[in-house]
């Protein structure tokens, strides 16, 4: 429980967008709290989530808390803590179906817990505190020191007189040895506290040392956490603690660089100048990253903001200057343009309210990039560049102005829209696998499956914005896809994958990579199916085997929702139908795409379709799928009055041959989601397999 009264102690500090992304709804904090001891005592990290053999062992601890829940509800004297419990133990059954996500979600939650316990404020005030400490003990000794200086000088000057009268006043000389003995002690004092506080100066400086590389540190993981944030990774953007930080090392250095001066060494005045030159280095930082993906001739903007804002030294402003820089370039700050930037000049404007200090590049442009001579079958859309940031500062307190750059996160700049899929697919590897320490931009060009599959969770989760990820049934079929392995058994886990299977070289007998098609099913289930989605009533990522195994069983009418594996962007309807000779057979309604959701929404769809009755396993479709009927066909809006208002319907029409009419327009076999009226005029044939269901909206 010690981590959780550590966390205690900062909650209050938090913002709620802090709280609500370190505690998701399914996993409330009020259940971190009352279950404090029993989480800690479990091994959480043990537990492999890409094992299949470990759901029993997550299957466990749900059952757990659960029953802790349930015992706490029934021993709380309090009606509405007990109530509350009730609810929470109920919940958990959010879980059931995907047991090793509770898993995920508590490791999710100790190490967020970790990481913001690590990152506090209230450390890096402590770390501060000491060095002020420092430096108050420092400056005590250089009062003493002067002090003891001040009255060594007196009793020197008294001795003197002294041996000036000795030969007058014969009692004199016992003054004149006692003076002596006391001028003595005072040259042995003076000396020892100048040791003492060249001693603690070393100190000082070392300890600024320390606690200045934890920041260094602290602001390069800001910077990796921002990054990571293409793919759904948690991030707090607020650098309010950072900046504070900042400002404290910079006084404390300042400070001893004052103390250093008063008895100069050289030493440390040469490592407190390296110290403020990183320092003020390192609080130049891109607070709102460019678009990864620019296209040339498009506006975007972007921010950067300096740390150490308050500390500019008044008078000439402080102007920005962004140029467009190739990765080569990017490894050594190279200076040359290789792009031609519009607005590329920002002057820096400390805001009050905020206590922020930035610079705001707004309606930027890219007007024409010069491209580096590709390799092999390298496309544009693979070339990474970065926009770099460059000043010339003067701060307070010091005597020479500082050079200072700044780069931003890598992006790839297109000319077209239709390169948008592929060039954000080069953002997607580039950021879930780079190194955080890497030479810019170097990338591995294989990784194992896992990792590829937390990703594209992450992704697909933050994308939708679900709490519902991936389950181990999603992520095997997209291993059989992408590995183009369509055995059902198998472990994939430590698979390699390489960057041509994730966008270069096109699914097998199809004419889209994997990533493209991956994208297409995030775009339309964020569209159109979010809400289904998390509700649970999609199954998503499922290959056809698995389909018939999972459904041959089921009872005619039976059905469930998947995406496509044919189509980008589409969602199909798989469902038990009568076969000729009396069985059953397993029949894929033609997919719905992105147009034919915003004619008429799944729900009602859904609705249309009398042949299926119960979504997989057994649930009544009309009690799932109610909330999202729309209680009336969608009618189109009279213009004048006297009009009659039409609907339209989808209809499922059996087709027994490639040749053969559709049974209900009585045209070749039609289009999705063509009313009858343009069928007429606009209908051409389509084939199709035989025996299969196709989908006519009439």
């Amino acid at each position: 429980m010690a981590q959780w009264k550590q966390v205690q102690m900062q909650v209050q500090f938090l913002s709620t967008k802090t709280l609500n992304e370190l505690y998701p709804q399914t996993f409330p904090m009020d259940v971190r709290c009352y279950l404090a001891n029993w989480i800690e005592e479990q091994s959480w990290e043990d537990i492999v989530m890409d094992s299949p053999e470990q759901e029993a062992r997550a299957v466990g601890l749900l059952e757990q808390i659960t029953s802790l829940l349930q015992d706490l509800a029934q021993r709380n004297p309090n009606v509405v803590e007990k109530l509350r419990l009730q609810q929470f133990s109920r919940n958990m059954s959010v879980f059931r179906s995907q047991p090793l996500q509770l898993v995920k979600t508590v490791q999710d939650i100790l190490r967020k817990e970790r990481v913001l316990l690590s990152q506090t404020p209230s450390e890096s005030n402590r770390d501060v505190d000491v060095l002020v400490l420092k430096v108050l003990e420092i400056q005590s000794c250089r009062q003493k020191i002067h002090q003891l200086q001040e009255e060594l000088n007196w009793e020197r000057q008294n001795f003197e007189s002294l041996q000036g009268d000795n030969g007058l006043d014969p009692n004199l000389s016992e003054q004149v040895v006692k003076l002596q003995s006391h001028i003595q002690q005072l040259e042995f004092n003076g000396k020892a506290i100048a040791k003492t506080r060249v001693q603690l100066l070393q100190d000082a400086v070392c300890c600024l040392e320390q606690c200045q590389s934890r920041l260094v540190q602290r602001i390069q993981a800001w910077r990796r956490e921002q990054h990571l944030a293409t793919i759904g990774a948690p991030f707090d953007d607020n650098l309010g603690p950072l900046q504070t930080w900042c400002e404290q090392l910079f006084g404390v250095n300042l400070k001893l660089k004052q103390e250093v001066l008063i008895e100069p060494i050289a030493e440390l005045q040469e490592k407190l100048g390296l110290l403020l030159q990183t320092l003020v280095q390192s609080s130049l930082t891109v607070d709102k990253q460019p678009p990864q993906v620019i296209k040339t001739q498009s506006k975007f903007s972007t921010t950067v903001r300096y740390l150490l804002g308050e500390k500019v030294a008044p008078g000439k402003p402080v102007l920005l200057k962004a140029q467009i820089v190739t990765e080569a370039q990017a490894r050594n700050l190279g200076q040359e343009n290789v792009g031609e930037l519009i607005n590329n000049t920002a002057i820096l404007e400390h805001n009050a309210s905020t206590k922020s200090t930035c610079a705001t590049f707004r309606n930027m442009s890219i007007k024409k990039i010069k491209r580096a001579d590709r390799k092999g079958s390298e496309s544009v859309t693979e070339e990474k560049f970065a926009l770099l940031f460059s000043t010339e500062i003067n701060i307070t307190g010091c005597d020479t102005p500082f050079r200072i750059q700044m780069i931003s996160l890598p992006v790839v700049v297109i000319v077209h829209g239709s390169q948008d899929n592929n060039a954000l697919a080069t953002i997607i590897w580039d950021c879930a696998f780079s190194e955080p320490d890497r030479v810019p931009f170097v990338v591995p060009e294989r990784v194992p499956w896992k990792q590829m599959c937390m990703t594209l969770d992450s992704k697909f989760t933050s994308e939708v914005q679900t709490q519902r990820h991936l389950d181990r049934f999603n992520q095997h079929f997209l291993a059989q896809k992408i590995f183009d392995k369509p055995d059902i058994s198998g472990d994939y886990s430590n698979m390699l994958v390489s960057w041509a299977q994730f966008n270069k070289e096109v699914l097998p007998g199809r004419p889209f990579t994997f990533w493209q098609w991956f994208d297409g099913v995030m775009e339309l289930t964020k569209k159109h199916l979010k809400s289904y989605w998390s509700d649970g009533l999609i199954f998503g990522f499922i290959g056809k085997q698995h389909l018939h195994l999972i459904l041959q069983d089921r009872p005619n009418g039976t059905f469930l929702l998947r995406f496509s594996d044919s189509e980008i962007g589409g969602i199909t309807i798989a469902y038990v139908a009568p076969s000729e000779n009396g069985g059953r057979k397993i029949q894929n309604i033609q997919p719905f795409t992105k147009r034919d959701l915003e004619i008429r929404c799944l729900g009602d769809r859904i609705r249309d379709i009398e042949l299926i009755t119960h979504v997989y396993p057994d649930f009544p479709k009309n009690d799932a799928f109610k909330k999202y009927y729309t209680g009336m066909s969608k009618q189109i809006s009279p213009l004048n009055h006297g009009y009659i208002g039409v609907t339209m319907q989808t209809k499922v029409i059996w087709v027994r041959s490639p040749l053969s009419p559709c049974g209900f327009c009585m045209f070749s076999p039609c289009l999705r989601g063509f009313p009858l009226g343009a069928l007429v005029s606009s209908h051409s044939p389509k084939t199709c397999c035989s025996g299969s269901s196709i989908v006519c909206s009439v």
